[in-house]
């Protein structure tokens, strides 16, 4: 059963780590060069504050994925483990919620603001974007999976009976 349980959570980190990883790769490599009227416009993540933080967060989540996957199990440091899951759970959860509202603004536009939307010219950099942004919400979900796993093991409620 502890083998089931720790190959489980190897599993999950894993996944994790990938999809952290290939959100962070995926969205560094968005860029589209497109003629919009007689003028060159290049589109690429860099030139928005929100997608840079995105690539950063997944980046710093990717190396703590990488190094908690060599953790020993018995180790005492599972239970800094369990805080800094919450830590970058919610360093995701805020990288993701700015991607996507940038992301949104960029497919949609804003007519209040004048600001028009830009998919129709760079459609490659849209979906590129739209990848790294579905792997990162993947990402969140599987942390949001490990984190309430975490708080489990450690609240057991029949191992709390048992002392």
């Amino acid at each position: 059963m502890v083998k089931t349980k720790r190959l489980c959570l190897l599993l999950l980190r894993l996944l994790a780590f990938g999809s952290t990883l290939s959100a962070a790769i995926v969205m560094a490599t968005s860029h589209e060069k497109t003629n919009f009227f007689a003028v060159s416009v290049e589109a690429k993540y860099s030139n928005t504050p929100a997608f840079k933080y995105f690539v950063i967060a997944n980046g710093i989540v990717s190396a703590y994925g990488l190094l908690v996957l060599f953790l020993p199990p018995e180790s005492l440091l599972w239970r800094l483990v369990i805080a800094l899951d919450v830590v970058f759970t919610m360093l995701l959860t805020s990288s993701i919620s700015a991607a996507l509202a940038i992301a949104q603004v960029g497919k949609n536009g804003n007519s209040y603001a004048g600001w028009l939307p830009i998919c129709g010219q760079v459609p490659k950099y849209c979906d590129q974007v739209k990848g790294a942004l579905i792997a990162g919400f993947i990402g969140v979900i599987i942390y949001t999976v490990l984190l309430l796993y975490s708080i489990h093991d450690v609240l057991d409620p029949l191992l709390m009976q048992k002392t």
